[in-house]
């Protein structure tokens, strides 16, 4: 049995499967504040101090893409959701919300 992994995903593909795939899994671990400034309609904020509290929350069988603002959050969530939570398809939005191209909107 191989051990789960955390994959990366470019801004250019997610935004493919964002487009096509209408019930994909984004997990915004960003803050509320930089929530409110701007997200991707859609996704999930729980941000990444709230992780451990708010886990019942999450779906360990469903595809995770986890995004922060640059890349460097996210990273330190997957390998939790992989690592201690028992996620098995995590991927991470490679150069986080700075890299993408989609749609934004802001507000809570």
């Amino acid at each position: 049995m191989t051990e789960p992994t955390v994959k990366s995903i470019s801004a250019e593909a997610l935004l493919l499967r964002y487009q096509t795939e209408p019930d994909l899994f984004l997990l915004d671990v960003r803050s509320e504040e930089e929530w409110a400034e701007r997200h991707i309609p859609g996704a999930r904020l729980l941000p990444m101090y709230r992780l451990i509290s708010r886990r019942a929350e999450l779906d360990p069988a469903r595809e995770t893409v986890v995004l922060c603002e640059r890349g460097v959050r996210s990273v330190s969530v997957a390998l939790v959701l992989v690592a201690r939570l028992g996620f098995a398809n995590v991927a991470i939005l490679q150069g986080g919300l700075s890299a993408w191209t989609g749609p934004l909107e802001a507000g809570r």
